[in-house]
């Protein structure tokens, strides 16, 4: 039955065993943490952070006990990292979630796939996850690239006009769509012929995203959850980043600078282009 074909085990007809499968995702698994290493060092992330911490306690005006960076640690999780609460736009919200948990799922029953059913053609549940984790991934990240991306929304620019910067995420969506053609060619079709072209761009899509994470931007979502605690920490403890106390909260502004604008037109205060739509293709 095609849910539960296991598009791996149809690899042994192109003379692929397992091993060779197996040694793929080590390889993979090795590429990624050289790649975040090679980031770090050359961004010099850690040190920045450490940096950036040490003169933040110079301005702190509380100590926070371990209770409260504890619950710090949980509030990250939950929010910036599990439901990604930082994207006030509710489409790109959705589109990153789609994209994030599409990618956890995709991966983590590719390996299950290929080190506990590497020649078993009906692999149960975990064929069935591979394909949902593989929509996820490609409904998010399609959605995202060609609606969502700031070049696209907001600079104009067409969806198919690439940089650097996007290796992360055609790469993604390279795994994901050729994942799904190859095995539906191969699984339902029965053509070898396509079967092992979409293989082959699946397998170089593979490649590029966990080759090529020192110059895309997987790395990424290894800083992010860090950033987002070490954002909290620094709130909590009253460093605030070296801002004014008033950052960000529209009550104290209220009755602070903009009284001096409360009752100035809008198109005389903010300017003509405060009237138009919103800041789209600008």
């Amino acid at each position: 039955m095609f849910i539960t074909y296991n598009p791996f085990a149809g690899l042994a007809a192109y003379g692929i065993t397992p091993g060779m499968m197996q040694i793929f995702v080590v390889l993979a698994v090795v590429a990624v943490a050289l790649g975040v290493i090679l980031d770090v060092l050359h961004k010099k992330s850690a040190v920045y952070f450490n940096e950036h911490t040490e003169r933040m306690k110079k301005l702190a005006t509380r100590q926070l006990s371990s209770s409260e960076k504890t619950s710090m640690l949980v509030q990250t999780i939950l929010n910036e990292v599990l439901t990604s609460s930082e994207f006030h736009n509710p489409k790109r919200r959705i589109a990153h979630l789609l994209k994030m948990y599409g990618f956890i799922i995709f991966v983590i029953s590719s390996a299950v796939l290929i080190f506990f059913y590497p020649t078993s053609e009906s692999a149960g549940i975990w064929a069935i996850l591979w394909r949902i984790g593989a929509i996820m991934l490609a409904v998010g990240g399609w959605w995202f690239f060609t609606k969502l991306r700031v070049d696209v929304l907001a600079e104009g620019k067409k969806w198919y006009k690439l940089a650097r910067a996007d290796m992360f995420i055609v790469s993604l969506l390279g795994v994901s769509t050729f994942g799904l053609l190859w095995c539906f060619f191969q699984g339902v079709v029965g053509s070898a012929g396509l079967g092992l072209l979409f293989f082959v761009l699946f397998l170089i899509s593979a490649v590029v995203l966990f080759g090529g994470v020192y110059w895309s931007k997987f790395a990424h979502m290894f800083f992010k959850p860090a950033a987002a605690y070490q954002k909290r920490i620094l709130m909590a403890d009253g460093s605030r980043e070296n801002l004014p106390p008033f950052y960000r909260r529209a009550e104290v502004l209220d009755q602070s600078t903009m009284d001096l604008v409360r009752d100035i037109p809008a198109d005389q205060k903010f300017g003509l282009c405060i009237m138009k739509d919103e800041p789209n293709h600008y």
